[in-house]
């Protein structure tokens, strides 16, 4: 059964404790107004629905030892909770799914596997009519989605991610995968797991996404994004708001708050993970100025740089030399990739600030660009690259609380700080063995003892 958090029993905010504004006998905090906001304590966040949820979207990855907990899982929202179930339309061309492949064409591996699943595929045939799809690209699920539930590794959370570029219903993570990291529920007793989900017993964890913009310069800019449009077309598609890229009119039209954030003409990305800068192909290094609040910091000279969200903290950056974060921390992780600076350690800077990344004037090539290792891009010289925190995060059902799922997580999935245990020391199988507080002294008294 799910563990439920007792908001009775926290001792502690997760929050730091709010600082004492007065500085000796005459120094205080200049108010103001303006400036004043309330911060939720993390531990407190707690899913509610205000009303019963309808939809639900069940993401698979692509693993036949998926198939049977996926149909079990569609079976019982269909048949016990009466929900709409979403689906990826691809799911329903998977050929372990479907009787009328051709198996005299395939080989005999994928028929031994496919007369295995035969139960599992009659099951799903029954509930295939009463499921709904959709097409990644074609299909905008904004406010069709109530729920999310996964299926798989991490890939799956991402992916989620990915298909809702404004605000994102609640994802509850099952871990089917090879890692694990953000997947804390087991599959065993689903069914109790998501009632008690369904009926608001559930803890958050808001995940932060930033959001990524690139700015060409010039004339070039509207031909620049043209070209890209096919790799960005996903994103584009499934927000209409967003517009077209390189079309300013589509943009000018849209006034939602987050297209407002981008400037016109411009299109933008949220990603869970991390935005990459390197140097591609080329052999020179990367040469690659950051600003901060307009603010120019330092030049990166290496093979590149990494921007994440505490979330990220754990996967390229943490690969890169970085510290992990706890996803509850408001921060943004800059971590550079082999710099060619033995000085050059990982920062970490408030999440409020605004990052501008572009090819310094000398560099002597370009660099690539790609959004949660998707939509790889070129970023030349003149156009630059604009990191700040999304006010769209990733709602993250924890199967425990915020503080237990991300511990459990790095001593599982990444067997954090595990080592062989030292042995402690047996007084009689050595005495002479020196200690930090052993004195010559004791070792003149052990001598005249032996003797």
């Amino acid at each position: 059964m799910m563990s439920q958090i007792s908001l009775s029993g926290r001792t502690r905010s997760l929050n730091a404790p709010s600082p004492f504004q007065q500085f000796g006998p005459c120094g205080r905090i200049m108010k103001n107004s303006a400036m004043v906001m309330q911060i939720q304590d993390p531990a407190s966040q707690r899913l509610t629905w205000y009303k019963p949820p309808l939809t639900v979207l069940v993401i698979k990855k692509k693993d036949s030892q998926v198939l049977l907990p996926f149909v079990q899982l569609v079976e019982w929202l269909v048949q016990e909770k009466n929900m709409v179930v979403w689906v990826e339309s691809a799911v329903l061309e998977d050929k372990l799914l479907r009787d009328d492949v051709r198996l005299e064409e395939e080989s005999a591996k994928f028929r031994l596997v496919h007369e295995y699943y035969t139960g599992v595929r009659s099951r799903f045939l029954a509930l295939r009519e009463k499921l709904v799809t959709f097409k990644d690209g074609r299909d905008d699920l904004t406010d069709r989605i109530d729920f999310i539930v996964c299926l798989g590794g991490d890939g799956t959370l991402l992916y989620a991610s990915q298909l809702f570029q404004q605000s994102v219903p609640p994802v509850m993570a099952f871990y089917l995968g090879s890692l694990g990291f953000l997947t804390p529920f087991q599959c065993d007793n689903f069914q109790e797991q998501v009632t008690n989900v369904l009926e608001g017993h559930a803890a958050l964890t808001l995940r932060s996404r930033l959001r990524c913009s690139i700015h060409r310069k010039g004339e070039r800019r509207r031909e620049s994004l043209q070209q890209s449009s096919n790799l960005l077309k996903p994103f584009s598609q499934r927000q209409s708001h967003y517009g077209e890229l390189g079309n300013p009119k589509a943009s000018n039209n849209n006034c939602s708050p987050s297209s407002a954030q981008a400037a016109p003409g411009y299109s933008s990305i949220l990603v869970l993970n991390e935005v990459v800068i390197n140097r591609g192909p080329s052999p020179y290094l990367s040469n690659i100025d950051i600003f901060l609040d307009g603010k120019y910091i330092t030049s990166v000279q290496g093979d590149g740089l990494i921007v994440s969200t505490p979330t990220g903290s754990t996967a390229y950056a943490a690969a890169a030399g970085a510290s992990m974060i706890h996803p509850s921390v408001p921060a943004i992780l800059v971590t550079p990739i082999c710099p060619h600076s033995l000085s050059f350690r990982p920062i970490v800077v408030p999440a409020g600030v605004e990052l501008k990344i572009s090819i310094s004037p000398d560099s002597r090539n370009t660099s690539r660009v790609s959004f949660d290792g998707r939509n790889d891009q070129e970023l030349n010289h003149g156009d630059f690259l604009r990191v700040t925190t999304s006010i769209y995060p990733v709602p993250s059902i924890c199967a425990q609380d915020q503080i237990s799922d991300w511990f459990d997580s790095l001593a599982e999935g990444l067997h954090w700080n595990v080592r062989k245990r030292q042995k402690c020391l047996d007084e009689l199988s050595d005495l002479t063995a020196s200690g930090s507080e052993d004195t010559l002294d004791e070792f003149e008294n052990l001598k005249i003892h032996d003797a």
